[in-house]
């Protein structure tokens, strides 16, 4: 670390007054050797030598949300968004921790950006289905579903929330070659087997 703080030293003094570039390089340095609230701290000095870039919360964001620690991510990933972040990535991380968070509502909203911004990516529509399944909402589920399927054909974990969202909206032969697709994509056994004993078929 000490020559690792050298080499950030030396960046910072080749870079305008105002770049956080190199204390977000000391954050990523201090998670290599697992200092992770030092890191988190760095990440915090980043945003306060730049007050305007989302760089410095979005990376403390990302970092925290990665971490586990939604009540840390979600300030600082809000933050980085009202200073101009605006990718599908960020969008989807806050998503995430506003819903681990128990906010489901505001989950939504971030998640629906996200899919806004990106329209190619699956990850958003993702977690538009997992607050679907959270809320019992099988109809809006199977959509968010086929919105990532659309995208990603070979994702098995879609083809079995496909299968959970048409087995509960009564649908039970398309519940069931959902869960062939799934099977057929190298899905996990177990949840499989589990959907296959609730639909009462081999």
């Amino acid at each position: 670390m000490v020559e690792a703080r050298g080499e950030v030293d030396a960046l910072a003094r080749r870079l305008p007054s105002g770049d956080a570039t190199a204390l977000i390089e000391l954050g990523h340095a201090l998670e290599l050797a697992h200092r992770y609230d030092e890191a988190l701290a760095a990440y915090d000095d980043a945003a306060l030598r730049a007050p305007a870039s989302p760089e410095g919360p979005r990376e403390g964001g990302l970092r925290a949300a990665h971490w586990g620690e939604a009540a840390e991510a979600a300030p600082r990933l809000a933050e980085a968004i009202r200073r101009g972040a605006h990718d599908s990535e960020t969008w989807h991380a806050l998503g995430l921790v506003r819903f681990l968070l128990g906010d489901e509502a505001g989950a939504v909203e971030a998640y629906r950006a996200g899919a806004g911004v990106d329209p190619r990516s699956a990850e958003n529509w993702l977690g538009l289905a997992t607050v679907a399944v959270a809320r019992g909402d099988a109809s809006a589920a199977l959509g968010f579903y086929d919105e990532v399927i659309a995208r990603s054909p070979g994702y098995s974990p879609a083809e079995l929330g496909r299968a959970w969202a048409l087995a509960r909206l009564g649908r039970r032969d398309e519940a069931r070659r959902a869960l062939d697709r799934a099977e057929d994509l190298g899905a996990p056994r177990a949840p499989i087997q589990r959907q296959r004993a609730a639909l009462g078929v081999p």
